[in-house]
């Protein structure tokens, strides 16, 4: 499903592109007044070093953690270095840090694929998980959960595994997909004709001789593999009985008009429907030429909700198991952990935001301060203000108070008047 269908794998690179997009922040362990020391500091700038000095990106160790959407679950083995600097001969300590502190080196998914079994402890909590090593001949290999992280989309009844978000989608998907099939033969044989071979009828009794049933074989095979292609055309014996009659012939029945079922009512049904899964069904508006505006903008705003939701999952795991053991491994104080968190997603309508804020202003219960200026601007990703500059446009310069304009009645009296002025110098 995730491989082939289009709108399974637009629902997916929707999900990926938009989470990948986000921000990450680490943000020093703070006390109960709110406040944070200069250790406290020092913490989240090193976990922060830490997330973008691995072999991988950032982006692509997310990337791998994804999978656990097409999946259910993502295991991602820890592996630590020490940071020995850029000019290090040992490739696993290349850093662009020479402190010999303890970092990641890499955060990598094991396949699912390569799964064996998982080991459980007496309370039911994961142990390990057993590995088919795919590539490096060692057969199975143990991942201790201590070395690893668990990413799944649910933790019900406790399951390793999880729940794919696919899994609602599979049988809308099963239904596309063989309607599908069928609306491609059926196209083809339009196309082609639907082939008919007339042979003699010893070749089709229960005693034919070996030689009849190669032949019917031979005659079925090449029945069945007529298409519309490079390679038409078809070698057919010619024979006649004692009668004159042709004992072979080959002959194509043409379509007898429409189909009584649209199929593409049918498969877009079952598009819309694998889509609702995810709440990603806004990707099929406007192709049917139907869906208002602010019907879209509805399940926008879930999709983002159902994202903002994954999203916070993944950073979870991060600071319950990955952040507090890098702490201990540098022999760091594990109660006072930095967090890891996400930037939130937000759609925001920029035209119903600003009306709001004009008509809050107008009204006297939202004042427009720098407060306000700054959160628009972040909302809206504009640079901040400076605040020892007026501004791109320089102030108008001051003009003279012009005198006042007279009245029309005035105007035509001073003008006759001037006439007769200059009638008297003449």
């Amino acid at each position: 499903m995730a491989d082939n269908d289009p709108v399974v794998g637009a629902m997916l690179f929707a999900l990926e592109r938009l989470i990948l997009n986000l921000k990450w922040y680490v943000d020093p362990y703070k006390d109960e007044d709110g406040k944070s020391t200069k250790a406290d500091e020092e913490n989240a700038i090193f976990v922060d070093q830490c997330m973008n000095d691995m072999e991988d990106s950032w982006d692509g160790t997310v990337s791998q953690i994804l999978s656990f959407l097409v999946y259910g679950w993502s295991y991602c083995e820890i592996v630590y270095k020490r940071r020995g600097g850029l000019d290090t001969k040992n490739k696993g300590a290349r850093s662009r840090y020479d402190d010999n502190r303890i970092g990641w080196r890499k955060i990598s998914n094991r396949a699912q694929e390569t799964l064996f079994d998982w080991v459980f402890d007496e309370n039911g909590d994961v142990v390990a998980m057993n590995q088919l090593d795919p590539s490096g001949g060692r057969g199975m290999v143990t991942i201790p959960i201590e070395k690893a992280l668990l990413f799944r989309t649910t933790s019900a009844r406790n399951n390793p595994e999880g729940r794919s978000v696919l899994r609602n989608a599979y049988r809308p998907w099963r239904f596309k997909k063989t309607i599908e099939e069928i609306e491609a033969i059926g196209i083809e044989r339009d196309l082609a004709g639907l082939p008919v071979a007339y042979v003699p009828p010893s070749m089709l009794s229960s005693n034919a001789t070996t030689d009849e049933v190669s032949a019917r074989n031979a005659i079925q095979n090449l029945v069945r593999g007529i298409k519309r292609n490079q390679n038409e055309g078809i070698l057919f014996p010619l024979a006649f009985d004692e009668a004159g009659r042709e004992m072979y012939k080959l002959s194509l029945l043409s379509s007898a008009g429409n189909r009584q079922f649209n199929t593409d009512a049918v498969v877009s049904r079952y598009d819309q429907r694998i889509s609702m899964t995810i709440l990603a069904d806004f990707i099929l508006l406007g192709h049917e030429k139907v869906g208002s505006f602010a019907l879209g903008a509805s399940k926008i705003d879930l999709f983002m909700t159902a994202i903002s939701q994954m999203t916070a999952q993944i950073s979870d795991v991060f600071n319950r198991d990955a952040v507090p053991r890098l702490m201990k491994v540098n022999g760091l104080d594990t109660k006072r952990c930095p967090t890891m968190r996400i930037e939130t997603l937000q759609s925001q309508d920029l035209s119903v935001l600003g009306e709001f804020i004009s008509k809050m202003a107008q009204a006297g219960a939202l004042q427009v301060d720098s407060g306000l200026d700054d959160f628009v601007r972040d909302l809206v990703g504009l640079p901040p203000k400076v605040e020892d500059e007026e501004g791109a446009m320089p102030p108008a310069p001051e003009m003279p108070p012009n005198e006042p304009t007279p009245a029309p009645q005035e105007q035509q009296a001073g003008a006759q008047q001037g006439a007769e002025y200059d009638d008297t110098l003449d």
